[in-house]
């Protein structure tokens, strides 16, 4: 199966060629998309990466940073500082632009055919994950917002809400690409409004004086990968967003739009967490927040947090169905996006009506950045090294092409991969597992210069077999 391509376009498929439009099925997969079918500019990604980063969950990043010892204005810069990362993802999704492709498709130049198909599932795995964590967030808040509208009680409006969030999400992701953009743009404007009136509620009364005791590398380190997590999340996702946009956009206008519209989103509710968490206690993210909001507004915070756990949950579930064409499922992108569904829906009714199982999840998928830090490393590298050029047919030649290397494997991308998780394994501070290395460090969490020690494994030893492809 994976000496060859295995999502080929299908008979649906090529009904469905040329039409990418709001509220129609997409018909591409991870079928290179053709010229001819390109459209768009770079200004579509500013809206898709604020409108999905528009999510509460950096509310929570913002309070763990004050948690974890920092002052307001600490707190706020290790946001602004991962904020700025959203650029690095942004300028990756020129490898889409190039080939036309999905990330996870692109990436078998790094670690061959077979070699990508590991890290292919791990991501499937991560983005099933998250996507029950944003979908049992907003169904919870969904649910607090019918009781705040007088019906409460019994297992029903947990349901009803359950069904709405997953109906919300599936439909558009399901639609497909012009419709996650149409989608996640509209989304924003109104999510954008609320949450403009939460920082003005929430940023007056926060304590801007520092800590009693200056925060130690513990704290330094752990805030980081807070803030870090989330953007390094979406390395394997960039080119599934710009494999529609024309071969002449510029490297400079795709890393602008995407980068500032996670820069802005993510940096404006990570400073409104570290403000609520000067004011009150969060442990309970949500109702800390509630506890500084007047009344009236109550009603519209729950309804942000269902908003932004939607907006965040629709582009990891389009991605997935992606995912699940690179690991070899046979099927269209939207018959296959009906496996990612279905496996949300169970973990999600799993999580709210049998057992609390969301406090492990986050903690396993936290454990991952030992693998996935390591793997945006090489993949980034070996964008530079190529200079963002590839042989897109290759990438979908399976045995016959450039990149099945050594029986499928690339062993220079394996091995830079290896030493980055060995690097990142044993400097790695979470819930799961603490690296041999963290307590000499004093306590630091170093686990996402895995990235780096990747990086530069990978450029001494692939310098030889990825080159840029003539022109």
């Amino acid at each position: 199966m994976l000496g060859h391509e295995t999502a080929p376009v299908t008979a649906g498929t090529a009904g469905a060629a040329g039409r990418d439009e709001v509220f129609q099925v997409e018909g591409h997969g991870i079928d290179p998309i053709p010229e001819g079918e390109r459209h768009g500019g770079a200004k579509d990604l500013f809206w898709l990466w604020f409108g999905s980063n528009l999510t509460f969950t950096y509310v929570i990043n913002g309070a763990l940073a004050v948690a974890f010892g920092l002052s307001f204005w600490q707190a706020t810069a290790v946001v602004v500082l991962g904020g700025l990362s959203f650029f690095a993802i942004s300028a990756a999704g020129l490898s889409g632009v190039r080939t036309g492709t999905a990330t996870l498709v692109i990436s078998r130049a790094a670690f061959g055919v077979r070699g990508n198909w590991p890290a292919g599932l791990l991501n499937w795995v991560v983005s099933i994950g998250y996507t029950i964590v944003n979908t049992v967030v907003g169904t919870l808040a969904l649910e607090a917002l019918l009781a705040e509208l007088g019906w409460s009680g019994g297992r029903l409006p947990r349901a009803l809400a359950l069904a709405v969030t997953l109906t919300l999400t599936f439909a558009v992701a399901l639609w497909g690409h012009a419709t996650v953009q149409w989608a996640e743009r509209w989304m924003a404007y109104a999510l954008a409004a609320g949450f403009a009136a939460l920082l003005v509620f929430v940023l007056p009364g926060a304590d801007t004086a520092a800590p009693a005791a200056a925060p130690g590398p513990s704290g330094w380190s752990l805030a980081f990968v807070v803030m870090l997590a989330g953007p390094f999340s979406y390395v394997p996702m960039p080119a599934d967003y710009t494999r529609y946009l024309p071969r002449t956009t510029s490297l400079t206008a795709l890393t602008w739009s995407g980068g500032l519209g996670g820069l802005v989103a993510s940096v404006a509710l990570g400073v409104a967490g570290v403000a609520a968490a000067t004011q009150t206690d969060m442990t309970d993210a949500v109702a800390g927040t509630s506890e500084l909001l007047p009344g009236w507004f109550q009603p519209l915070f729950l309804a942000l947090v269902l908003g932004g756990s939607i907006t965040n949950s629709i582009i990891t579930l389009y991605s997935s169905s992606l995912n699940l064409q690179v690991l070899g499922i046979p099927w269209s992108r939207a018959r296959a996006i009906v496996i990612s569904a279905v496996v949300t829906a169970a973990g999600s009714l799993g999580a709210l009506f049998l057992t609390d199982f969301t406090t492990s999840l986050l903690s396993f998928l936290s454990l991952l950045i030992i693998v996935f830090a390591p793997w945006g490393g090489v993949f980034l590298a070996d964008m530079v090294l190529r200079r963002c050029t590839y042989d897109s047919a290759a990438l979908h030649a399976g045995e016959r092409g450039a990149y099945w290397y050594r029986a499928g494997w690339h062993p220079a991308g394996l091995a830079a991969l290896l030493a980055g998780m060995l690097f990142a394994a044993l400097t790695c501070d979470s819930a799961l597992w603490t690296g041999p290395l963290v307590a000499p460090l004093g306590g630091a969490d170093l686990s996402l210069l895995g990235a780096a020690v990747s990086a530069a494994v990978y450029v001494l030893l692939a310098r030889r077999t990825a080159r840029p492809v003539p022109a």
